[in-house]
């Protein structure tokens, strides 16, 4: 403890400074003050602290008798009456005796102001972030107009495509290869890699795939082959996208019920056997952090059982053009398609683990 006194006026006081607790008391009637942290010490700017020490210090009429306490509130303003307590928000002091010990008080609680205020919100965002949102925006738009007008064409070609082509619905695919293309040509460019590996049109087969992000279904349909994708059920409740899913033969699911599971992989069965081709995304969700999830089997368990072949794909750049729970930005960017070669077999982990690995080495390659 030190003491600094002063005598500038007949009303000066003696005050005694602690360096641990930062404050000044009259040292005729000096009591140890409790050590109170920094963290109390919140809610209030620095000019405000500095503005309430100026008023103490020119004042005449205070009066010695009144000491300093600790609040975690703030003080109404301050009134020069002998019985006032005088609160302060701040535990540091501006004085020449003590300057070094007052930087290091300054510092603290302004960082504090930085970890716990709010003048951050009100910053713009970053030039990239808005481009973002205004590319998704724009993107959004696009595929609203394109998915209505083509839309009415699905539904005034559906009742022939029931009649002639139910299972593989080739007409549908390609107005839903249209809507994609033009979806998402002005925005993402798409490259293509091995597209000799695909089987012929007519040939069914079981593709699986990596699953990023919203995205990877645009991409696909821009391959304009006639596979059903599986989809969840409440997707189909969605105007015009849900509606035009429908149209496509897509395959509803309810996740979490192992009856609608089973009748899934039943259905897929079914639609391989009358020529039909399936899309599986394995995983069974989009990946939060574009890794590879673990492969469920039930894809691997239909080609087995129908002895058609596997091709896998692998999906790049999606995750990261539109992130998964992020759908209305659409960042810069390209998106790769590695079609693998197909893989046959009778055994439905065999296939599992050869198409993981498969897919797995071209994403550890693109790091």
């Amino acid at each position: 403890m030190e003491v600094a006194s002063s005598s500038s006026s007949p009303y000066s006081m003696q005050l005694c400074y602690m360096r641990n607790s930062g404050c000044f008391r009259d040292s005729r009637s000096f009591s140890p003050p409790p050590l109170v942290p920094f963290s109390v010490y919140k809610g209030a700017n620095s000019g405000h602290s500095l503005y309430r020490r100026s008023i103490l210090r020119s004042s005449s009429n205070f009066s010695s008798n009144c000491s300093f306490h600790h609040s975690k509130k703030k003080s109404p303003a301050l009134q020069h009456h002998p019985s006032r307590k005088v609160e302060f928000n701040r535990p540091y002091f501006y004085d020449n005796l003590y300057s070094q010990d007052r930087f290091y008080r300054y510092t603290a609680v302004r960082s504090e102001l930085a970890e716990f205020g709010n003048s951050g919100a009100a910053l713009p965002l970053p030039v990239h972030k808005a481009l973002a949102k205004v590319r998704g925006v724009c993107f959004c738009a696009v595929t609203a107009i394109a998915a209505i007008i083509l839309f009415q064409l699905m539904l005034v070609a559906h009742p022939f495509v029931l009649l002639l082509d139910r299972y593989q619905r080739k007409a549908q695919h390609f107005i839903a290869k249209i809507w994609s293309t033009l979806s998402i040509a002005p925005f993402v460019r798409i490259e293509v890699q091995g597209l000799e590996n695909l089987p012929p049109p007519d040939t069914p087969a079981v593709y699986v795939s990596n699953h990023q992000s919203f995205l990877d279904i645009y991409t696909l349909l821009t391959l304009g082959r006639s596979f059903k994708f599986i989809s969840k059920t409440s997707i189909f409740l969605y105007p015009i996208i849900g509606w035009a899913m429908y149209l496509l033969g897509t395959i509803p699911l309810k996740r979490m019920d192992s009856r609608s599971q089973l009748e899934c992989l039943k259905r897929c069965m079914d639609l391989v056997k009358k020529g039909a081709s399936v899309f599986f995304f394995p995983e069974g969700t989009r990946s939060k952090d574009g890794k590879l999830g673990n492969f469920k089997k039930g894809a691997f368990s239909v080609a087995a059982k129908t002895g058609v072949p596997v091709v896998p794909m692998t999906l790049i750049g999606t995750g990261k053009i539109m992130p998964a729970g992020h759908e209305g930005i659409l960042n810069s960017g390209s998106v790769k398609v590695v079609i693998h070669k197909p893989i046959e077999g009778g055994d439905a982990e065999t296939l599992c683990n050869e198409a993981k690995s498969t897919i797995a080495k071209v994403l550890n390659c693109q790091g």
